[in-house]
């Protein structure tokens, strides 16, 4: 849930209460210019390229919708991140390809809501190539610390083409001691976008902003969850562990080679829980959409090899849905051993392997003993939950 005092900025700033009844033809250009974005989003990614945060109805539409579902899915990963080391510091965010600064907005709402944190200062910069998304982004930072009377939260706009490098070097001389938190959400993909080097490019502006990071910082790059990007990520990520850059904070619990690039069709991606604004909901039931889950894919770099949990080899990450076929549960596991497909058969549940029936996306579990049967010679590719077995669920998204 985003804070009250969120949800009520952006539909007092937006004007969205009641609009479908008060002005039922904005209403109606509003989701329309959200069912455009969504087809230059996902089915029409080559024209992405156009710059619609420059376009004031497709603006209004991504303010309107998808502002929200992107400050939900930073927020969600934020709540990952180890606590924040209280120095006296203030907070020091980057959002880069920032929009209307969504994911700085996103930060500044989620310190207000962590305990203990509500005092500290933040200082935020916003980097975008659009000037009119850069101008929103000041003013909704602006009428949101009002509205939760925030003194020392401020915002510094950077315009500037992340293909071109120059901004770096702006970065470091404001921000000598680095960054605490970069986030870079649904950008990486845009980057050299149909070039044959793409990898490369979105491995050399990771790398950027790695050096830009505070020792002890995290850096959160998050993408759409759609296989293309997925699959992207994946490269980029596997790219910047050989070139010891960084390690691995979430979501993976290991740092070798993702094994989801093994086989061309695998990737993978995060689905988590929300419950989305009326506007939001109102708007699905237009367009036809169903926005009640966050679908992304990710990955928190750090530069202290911390990692979300201690690794292990009993200790995995769940990567797909719990699949209730006949008779048994199964799912896609993951971590430093591989992506094994592991199944609990119903007849032998037990108490100390109950919590199988919990299992979920993006859930990290420990297993004290995974059986693989052999037939023929053959040892079984899917791995047994036998009754003896002890399972725990170590952290729940």
């Amino acid at each position: 849930m985003l804070s009250p005092t969120l949800q009520r900025t952006l539909t007092d700033w937006l004007g969205l209460e009641g609009l479908p009844e008060r002005d039922p033809v904005r209403y109606q250009m509003l989701c329309q210019s959200v069912a455009e974005l969504s087809r230059l989003f996902t089915k029409d990614r080559a024209e992405r390229q156009r710059s619609y945060l420059d376009e004031a109805s497709l603006r209004a539409g991504y303010l309107a919708y998808f502002l929200p579902v992107n400050l939900a899915k930073v927020q969600a990963l934020l709540d990952e991140l180890p606590a924040l080391e209280s120095d006296g510091r203030p907070l020091a965010v980057l959002d880069v390809g920032s929009g209307p600064g969504t994911a700085a907005l996103g930060a500044l709402d989620w310190l207000q809501q962590q305990p203990g944190a509500r005092q500290r200062a933040v200082e935020a910069v916003v980097l975008d190539q659009s000037g009119p998304a850069l101008r929103e982004a000041e003013q909704l930072w602006t009428v949101y610390t009002r509205a939760a009377g925030l003194a020392d939260a401020t915002l510094a706009p950077l315009r500037a083409d992340l293909a071109k490098g120059r901004w770096l070097d702006e970065l470091r001389e404001r921000r000598s001691g680095g960054f605490d938190i970069i986030i870079a959400a649904n950008v990486l993909s845009e980057v050299g976008d149909g070039t044959r080097d793409a990898i490369e490019r979105r491995t050399a502006l990771a790398e950027g902003l790695l050096s830009l990071l505070a020792p002890q910082g995290s850096l959160i790059v998050m993408e759409p969850a759609l296989r293309e990007t997925s699959r992207s990520l994946h490269q980029v990520r596997d790219a910047l562990l050989a070139k010891q850059a960084c390690t691995v904070y979430s979501p993976c619990l290991h740092d070798a080679p993702c094994p989801a690039l093994i086989k061309e069709g695998d990737w993978c991606h995060e689905e988590r829980p929300w419950t989305p604004p009326p506007i939001v909901w109102e708007i699905d039931q237009v367009v036809g959409f169903i926005k009640d889950a966050l679908k992304f894919s990710y990955v928190i770099l750090r530069k202290d090899g911390k990692t979300i949990v201690q690794r292990r080899p009993d200790v995995f990450r769940v990567v797909s849905e719990l699949r209730e076929m006949k008779g048994e549960k199964r799912a896609w596991l993951c971590n430093e051993t591989g992506r094994p497909e592991v199944g609990r058969q119903d007849r032998l549940r037990s108490e100390s392997n109950a919590p199988v029936d919990d299992w979920h996306r993006g859930a990290i579990v420990r297993i004290s003993e995974i059986v693989r049967k052999t037939k023929d010679g053959q040892q079984s590719t899917l791995g047994r939950i036998e009754k003896p077995a002890s399972v725990e669920i170590v952290r729940p998204v």
